[in-house]
C-alpha cells in the first residue's frame, strides 16, 4: 500500500516538474528537451489518474483486511450459517428516469413473490411456504425456549424495515424499503404462516412510514399495523420502554429506549437494505436494528457511539454487537432479510443508473436480489462481501467488518468486551459465523468448498441463462 501511495504521489510531483521544465526549455529554444520532458508529464498525469489514491487503498483493504474463508464463530439456523441468495434480474427495470425505482412498472411485485417463495423454502430445505415458515417457528422456538412448538394465533410478530431515508410520510425516491417486498412478506405471513393480520406490526420507529408502502399495504391488509416516529395519517406513533437496552458498557449520550412493538412482540422479522454508510462502511441486518431504539428522527440530535471501526483496526466494543444479542433484537429475530433488489453506495439518496452493478452474474444489471438467513451474523459477512466487491473504493469500507468478528466471538471477542446488552449479568456467547468468500467470481464460502463450519451461500437463481 506504502509503495502504491509512493506511486501515486510520484506521479503527481513528476507531472509538475517536467510541465515547468518543459516550459523553460521552449522559452531557451531547446525544442528536443522541451518536447521530451512534454510526453514525460502527460506520462505522469496518465498514471497519477489511472492510479487514484482511493482505488489504491482499497485494493489493498480488500487484500490484506478482508483475509478469505477465515471462519469464525458457531453457524446458526436449520442449516447452520445458510444464507440463501436469489437472483432474479427481471424483477428490478427502472431506467433512471423521473418516476422512482418503485413504482408497480419498475419493480415486478408477481416477480418478489416469487423470490420470497425460493428464498423460504431454499432456507429450510422444504418444498412449499406452508412448511418452510413452521419449519421456521419450530426450530425458533426449539432453540430458544426448548419447545417443538409453531407458531400459535395469540403470538405477535414486529417486521423492522429500514426508511432512513424519509423526512414525512410523503413520498422519497431515496433507497428505503421496498413497498413490494413489504407486501410480498406480508401476503406470505398470513396467507402461508397463518399470522392475523391484526397480530403484525410493520415498523421504523426512528423514521416514517412512507405512503408508497402504506397505502399499498395498508389497503391489501387493514388490520395490519405500522408504526413510525411521529404518527398519523392511518400510522401509530412510537412509545418506548424505557432503559430497555443499558448496553455492555457505558454508551454515553446512546438512546437507550426500544420501541413497545419490539419488546412486546413474540418474533421480529429484520428487513434491511444492501447499502454503504459513511463511518460504519456498510448498513446491514446489524444497523437496521438502531431503528428499533428510541432515537430522534432528526440524526443529527442523536449520538452514534461506538458504531464505527478503529480506522488502525484496533478491536473495541461495538454497539451493532449489543442489537444482535439484546433479547428483544437479535435474540427475538426469526428471520434476517437484505433487501438488496437495487442497492446503493450511501445510506442516503436514490440508487444510480451509473452504479448498475458490474460483476458476475449483473453484469450492467441492477442487482435485483433477495438475501435471507436465520444467522445474523453470516448474513451481514455476505452482504459486506457483496458491496466490497462491487465498490472496492467505498467510503470507509477498512475493517468495516469489526463488529462482525465482535458478534461471532462474542463470547470471546478480540476486544476482550464482556457483551452482556441486558446488564442482568448472562454474557452473549457466539452469536452466529462469520468468513468472506474466496473470490468474487466463484463467492465460494467454506462450507460451499466441503468444510464442517463457516458460511454456506445458496445461489438460486430465477430467470438467469
Amino acid at each position: 500500500m506504502i509503495s502504491s501511495f509512493i506511486i501515486y504521489l510520484s506521479s503527481l510531483l513528476g507531472s509538475v516538474f517536467a510541465f515547468k521544465k518543459a516550459r523553460l526549455h521552449f522559452r531557451h529554444g531547446q525544442y528536443l528537451y522541451a518536447f521530451l520532458l512534454l510526453i514525460a508529464g502527460i506520462v505522469a498525469v496518465f498514471s497519477f489518474v489511472s492510479n487514484k489514491a482511493d482505488k489504491i487503498y482499497a485494493q489493498s483493504v480488500n487484500s490484506v483486511m478482508f483475509e478469505p474463508n477465515k471462519p469464525l464463530g458457531i453457524g446458526k439456523g436449520i442449516f447452520p450459517g445458510r444464507v440463501v441468495w436469489v437472483f432474479d434480474p427481471k424483477v428490478a427495470n427502472w431506467d433512471g428516469g423521473k418516476d422512482c425505482w418503485w413504482t408497480e412498472e419498475n419493480l415486478s411485485q408477481s416477480e418478489i413473490i416469487r423470490m420470497l417463495n425460493v428464498s423460504l423454502t431454499s432456507l429450510t430445505g422444504q418444498k412449499d411456504e406452508i412448511k418452510a415458515w413452521d419449519k421456521l417457528f419450530r426450530h425458533f422456538n426449539l432453540t430458544k425456549k426448548g419447545i417443538n412448538q409453531g407458531y400459535r394465533k395469540d403470538q405477535k410478530i414486529a417486521i423492522k424495515i429500514n426508511q432512513n431515508n424519509t423526512l414525512r410520510h410523503k413520498d422519497t425516491c431515496g433507497l428505503n424499503a421496498s413497498p413490494q417486498m413489504v407486501y410480498a412478506l406480508l401476503l406470505s405471513l398470513t396467507k402461508a404462516a397463518g399470522v392475523p393480520q391484526k397480530n403484525i406490526t410493520v415498523f421504523d420507529a426512528s423514521r416514517f412510514i412512507s405512503d408508497n408502502i402504506f397505502n399499498k399495504c395498508h389497503k391489501a391488509f387493514p388490520e395490519v399495523l405500522f408504526v413510525d416516529n411521529v404518527g398519523g395519517e392511518g400510522r401509530i406513533k412510537a412509545t418506548y420502554v424505557d432503559n430497555a437496552i443499558p448496553y455492555s458498557m457505558d454508551n454515553g449520550q446512546l438512546a437507550n429506549g426500544l420501541a413497545s412493538c419490539a419488546v412486546e412482540a413474540d418474533y421480529l422479522i429484520d428487513m434491511a437494505l444492501l447499502k454503504g454508510h459513511i463511518g460504519q462502511g456498510v448498513t446491514l441486518c446489524a444497523k437496521n436494528f438502531y431503528g428499533a431504539t428510541s432515537i430522534n428522527w432528526n440524526y443529527r440530535k442523536n449520538a452514534h457511539n461506538n458504531f464505527n471501526p478503529e480506522r488502525s483496526g484496533k478491536p473495541h466494543y461495538m454497539t451493532f454487537v449489543d442489537f444482535l444479542g439484546h433479547k428483544d433484537l437479535g435474540g427475538k429475530t426469526l428471520l434476517f432479510m437484505i433487501d438488496g433488489i437495487y442497492g446503493a453506495r450511501s445510506q442516503d439518496g436514490p440508487p444510480l443508473i451509473k452504479d448498475k452493478w458490474k460483476m458476475e452474474p449483473f453484469n450492467g444489471r441492477w442487482p435485483s436480489s433477495l438475501f435471507v438467513s436465520q444467522d445474523g451474523v453470516a448474513i451481514d459477512a455476505v452482504g459486506i462481501d457483496f458491496l466490497r466487491s462491487e465498490w472496492p473504493d467505498l467510503r470507509d469500507l477498512s475493517y468495516c467488518d469489526q463488529y462482525l468478528k465482535e458478534a461471532a466471538l462474542a463470547d470471546n471477542p478480540p476486544s476482550k468486551t464482556v457483551y452482556d446488552p441486558e446488564r442482568d449479568h448472562i454474557a452473549c456467547k457466539s452469536l452466529g459465523v462469520m468468513e468472506h468468500w474466496n473470490n468474487s467470481k466463484e463467492k465460494k464460502y467454506s462450507r460451499n468448498l466441503g468444510k464442517k463450519m463457516g458460511i454456506e451461500l445458496v445461489f438460486k437463481p430465477i430467470h438467469l441463462k
